[in-house]
């Protein structure tokens, strides 16, 4: 779904521990295309049971198998195009999500000569589906008198004006209800309340920077989106 895909890209520490991301492997096919040149980077080593090391290398070696999208780059791309369904606007990257008991294992494709063609993103099953699920609830924006003004889709941009005219546009993560990424970086993380103070505090303006992101909208008709 356009949600997982998300989860095909490195992740926040706080986001990663959450949802039980082992680490992800990266892979090239080399010039020839027909090489298998990986390097895996931990996120969770604590999580990498022995079991889970079995599957993950049974996984990625039936892959490379003959007639297998990783044998070559000129099957994984006749793999890719077979499913445009997958495929991001301009056809560059192609998401795929692969269930075992356990664990989740999110693909993201790149048939592109001289450039990774694979990555894979392992995450703990359960956890990774109980936090997208939790997630669906969207983001709370509160205004400086706490009051929610409107929420926001999970992996959604917001615009902020401050008062001397700079414009920040930031991607915002879902972390719990009242916790949420602002950006990325060490100081990224925001309380609900926290930011609305800093907000009020900034005589700064908020707003979605599409309105199609917005899960729900509680401010009235004619309402300024100033906080």
């Amino acid at each position: 779904t356009l949600t997982e895909r998300m989860y095909t890209y490195t992740q926040s520490s706080q986001i990663g521990s959450q949802t039980g991301n082992l680490g992800h492997l990266r892979a090239d096919m080399d010039s020839d295309g027909t090489a298998f040149l990986s390097s895996w980077t931990d996120c969770r080593g604590d999580l990498k049971t022995p079991e889970f090391h079995e599957e993950f290398n049974e996984l990625i070696r039936s892959m490379k198998e003959e007639g297998n999208p990783f044998q070559s780059r000129t099957i994984l791309s006749r793999y890719c195009f077979a499913h445009p369904e997958a495929a991001d606007q301009d056809f560059r990257n192609f998401f795929f999500r692969l269930d075992s008991e356990q664990y989740a294992y999110m693909f993201r494709l790149n048939p592109n000569k001289d450039e990774y063609n694979v990555y894979c993103y392992p995450y703990r099953k359960k956890w990774l589906d109980q936090h997208t699920e939790e997630a669906k609830r969207g983001i709370k924006f509160l205004d400086r008198n706490y009051n929610e003004v409107f929420r926001l889709r999970d992996g959604a941009k917001i615009r902020v004006t401050f008062s001397d005219g700079e414009v920040n546009e930031r991607v915002c993560r879902y972390i719990d209800p009242t916790h949420f990424e602002y950006g990325s970086g060490a100081l990224s993380i925001f309380h609900t309340s926290q930011f609305a103070e800093w907000m009020a505090r900034a005589n700064a303006k908020f707003e979605p920077v599409k309105q199609s992101d917005l899960i729900a909208d509680y401010r009235k008709e004619g309402q300024s989106h100033a906080v």
